[in-house]
């Protein structure tokens, strides 16, 4: 850790806060077509021209198939207490469904065992967007078989590890899948038409309702939820114009998900707005999305500004912006926590993914990313806000283990806190992984620390104060 850095303020987190590291299949994991792997709709996506910036693929990413070992080790050396994963459906049942794959299944259960091996709890994502390529020649999320085949795969997948997986996310991300795989057909598969993307909504939150019901029904005491990615809306202006379209906009990112999961019913603006766009809903589908859940995980970046004059400048903050363009604006999480927890009655909440993307630059074997270092620190910080104020937080997750294939961007973006070098596979931690480590060493310090007073749930809660990062 650089001498420069201080710490200020530093208090504990309840000492059952789960600290982690997050990434994804695709991303990361390579061995497209090896040991009986069936193709994605990303592996699809990647071929079609001008869709990847770079023009690149996932065929090798990381090459985590192979690597997996020593990232395990990478993982147990920063001393979290969590691996947030995905499995990559058409690795387990290459065409969505029919015969299983066990060379496939067998890789995951030997990373599950490893990560146990090594003291890490496995939180398993199901689908993080890598839909087998054969349900989508059927019509992929826009028919509704797609929902049973989904219930398959969750039930199989829970026999097999459901004993020995910390939870289980139905789905990461449902908006991004329908809106920008369905509606604007920037990520994979690429389709261009909103009533599409509405029913694949649809019919994404009526999978995870049906398959949390069936896995519930399997008797392992997993515990199961879903990932959304939220954003406070803020208007660009107080003008009526850019208010109505603010809350449009909060109402299709935000309400849209968590108005069917916790009251059964979307929201009756976004309805209007939609007309005959709106999905087609059975008898029963509402019921069955607001299935209770065990934990709600939360993927945060920034803020969205929104204006009915057109896109926001985002430079017209004066803030710092991330090499997504995004900008950062950790206050955001603070405030979206807060209001989740006044809104609606939330399970226990995860940040299970923050970070950002910057432009780093390996020298003398070292990556000092200190932009991303006070980025994850900032942001910690926004979480003990929210908890102060009686938000029920149980862990944060940083957003990425290791350098990936950030989808429709390639490998032109670097979210890791540990570097690849995409020639040799060479993994460098990087200055912000060094400071995580160092912060969770001082977590488990404090954890052996008595706590002043009571220890019960809500004293813990408040006294959640993170750590401030200055210096260079």
């Amino acid at each position: 850790m650089p001498s420069q850095e201080i710490y200020r303020h530093l208090h504990r987190f309840p000492d059952d806060f789960v600290w982690g590291v997050a990434t994804s299949a695709f991303q990361i994991e390579g061995a497209a077509t090896e040991d009986g792997k069936g193709p994605s709709i990303w592996d699809t996506f990647c071929r079609q021209p001008g869709a990847i910036a770079d023009g690149s693929n996932g065929d090798v990413a990381c090459e985590h198939v192979k690597r997996w070992e020593q990232d395990l080790d990478l993982i147990a050396d920063l001393g979290v207490d969590a691996y947030r994963f995905s499995m990559s459906w058409p690795r387990v049942r290459p065409g969505g469904s029919g015969v299983w794959n066990e060379k496939g299944m067998d890789f995951y259960e030997r990373l599950v065992d490893g990560l146990l091996a090594r003291g890490i709890k496995p939180y398993l994502t199901l689908n993080h967007w890598d839909l087998p390529e054969e349900l989508q020649q059927q019509g992929g999320w826009a028919n509704r078989d797609t929902t049973h085949r989904f219930v398959e795969y969750a039930q199989g997948v829970s026999r097999r590890l459901g004993d020995r997986l910390a939870s289980i996310t139905t789905h990461n991300e449902p908006w991004v899948i329908a809106v920008l795989g369905h509606e604007t057909g920037i990520f994979a598969p690429g389709i261009k038409h909103r009533a599409t993307a509405m029913q694949a909504t649809h019919h994404l939150l009526l999978s995870h309702g049906m398959a949390l019901q069936a896995m519930r029904a399997e008797g392992h005491a997993t515990r199961l939820g879903i990932v959304l990615n939220l954003s406070p809306m803020h208007a660009a202006t107080d003008t009526a114009e850019d208010l109505e379209k603010t809350r449009l906009e909060d109402g299709r990112l935000l309400r849209w998900y968590m108005d069917p999961l916790f009251t059964g019913s979307y929201p009756e603006d976004v309805l209007a707005h939609l007309g005959a766009d709106a999905p087609q809903v059975s008898p029963g589908d509402m019921a069955t999305i607001a299935t209770p859940m065990d934990f709600l995980g939360v993927n945060y970046y920034s803020r969205s500004v929104i204006s009915a004059a057109g896109p926001w400048d985002v430079h017209s903050s004066g803030r710092e912006i991330t090499d997504m363009g995004w900008e950062v604006y950790p206050e955001g999480l603070t405030e979206l926590l807060v209001r989740m927890h006044q809104d609606y009655s939330v399970p226990p909440m995860y940040v299970t993914e923050n970070g950002g993307a910057f432009k780093d630059q390996l020298q003398d074997g070292r990556v000092h990313d200190t932009q991303r270092r006070d980025y994850i620190a900032r942001h910690i910080a926004a979480v003990a806000d929210a908890m102060q104020q009686g938000v029920h937080m149980e862990g944060y997750m940083v957003w990425s283990l290791l350098d990936n294939f950030e989808w429709a961007s390639g490998y032109e973006k670097r979210f890791g806190i540990v570097h690849v070098d995409y020639e040799t596979q060479a993994r460098t931690l990087k200055d912000s992984a060094l400071w995580y480590r160092d912060f969770l060493r001082h977590q488990k310090a404090l954890r052996q620390t008595p706590r002043p007073g009571p220890i019960g749930k809500a004293s813990s809660q408040h006294n959640a104060v993170a750590v401030v990062s200055t210096g260079a």
